[in-house]
């Protein structure tokens, strides 16, 4: 099926690995032109150095926290790529720490990233949106905002905070026929697990001690998913044919979902 993206403009934050880095190669593969940022600009350049050899890939070194920052990342964006069609709010992390264990510098730094990570974007690039024919938001959240558990309690607060807020923008984007919607990730194979995975000294490989986690947080599927698995359903929810999807909120997490 075609997606209807090419020569769609798009820009991603968090793109030089993970979810961030799969969606801008499928969408390159779909012939969608990209703006990607990253903290660090030369990784960033390396990870999607290849890319650039299929379509228009404009990069910056951006922190999404600093409104002047993406701001200015925005800006050159659109001088680069003549507008916008679509955003992809994917810049973040989770803080695994018990509430207790928790500085209030680190809980303030956590809603920094959740709510002003995609908040600083929409409001920097409504107006391009806004003029697009298309043009779509889509936050990377996680299941997490809607059944918290307690070794990650700061972020799953953050993550529900982001779920409405998200909402809301969808409601008040609508007029400028700007669509908004959720991905909401449940445990995902990236650095961030991996890394993890080598401070934790387990005897297991990383398929076997992965598993034993999907099993204690009663994953169904019985594993982690993979940022492809991420990436289809975002490059999906930024295509033209997807014009009467808003305001929703798209589980993608072997189901790992308790709530109804």
């Amino acid at each position: 099926m075609d997606l209807q993206l090419k020569d769609r403009r798009i820009l991603i934050t968090g793109a030089s690995s993970g979810i961030g880095l799969a969606t801008a190669t499928m969408l390159a593969g779909e012939g969608a032109r990209l703006a990607l940022c990253a903290r660090d600009e030369d990784r960033l350049r390396e990870t999607t150095s290849e890319l650039a050899a299929s379509t228009d890939v404009f990069t910056f070194s951006c922190d999404v926290t600093d409104r002047q920052s993406v701001e200015n990342f925005v800006s050159h964006a659109v001088d680069s790529l003549g507008g916008l069609d679509g955003v992809v709010c994917n810049a973040g992390r989770s803080l695994m720490s018990a509430i207790d264990q928790t500085t209030d510098d680190q809980i303030r730094e956590e809603f920094d990233l959740k709510i002003f990570g995609a908040l600083n974007v929409v409001r920097a690039a409504k107006k391009a949106l806004a003029s697009s024919d298309s043009g779509a938001i889509v936050v990377v959240n996680a299941i997490l905002s809607r059944q918290p558990e307690s070794r990650l309690a700061i972020t799953a607060a953050a993550r529900a905070g982001l779920l409405n807020l998200s909402r809301s923008l969808a409601q008040d984007l609508a007029a400028d026929n700007i669509r908004v919607n959720s991905v909401l990730l449940g445990l995902v194979d990236t650095g961030q697990w991996q890394r993890r995975y080598t401070d934790s000294d387990s005897a297991l490989d990383f398929d076997e001690w992965s598993a034993e986690i999907a099993a204690d947080r009663g994953i169904g599927l019985g594993r982690f998913g993979t940022a492809d698995e991420l990436a289809f359903p975002i490059t999906t929810l930024l295509s033209p044919r997807s014009s009467y999807i808003t305001g929703a909120s798209l589980d993608v997490g072997g189901g790992v979902h308790r709530y109804v």
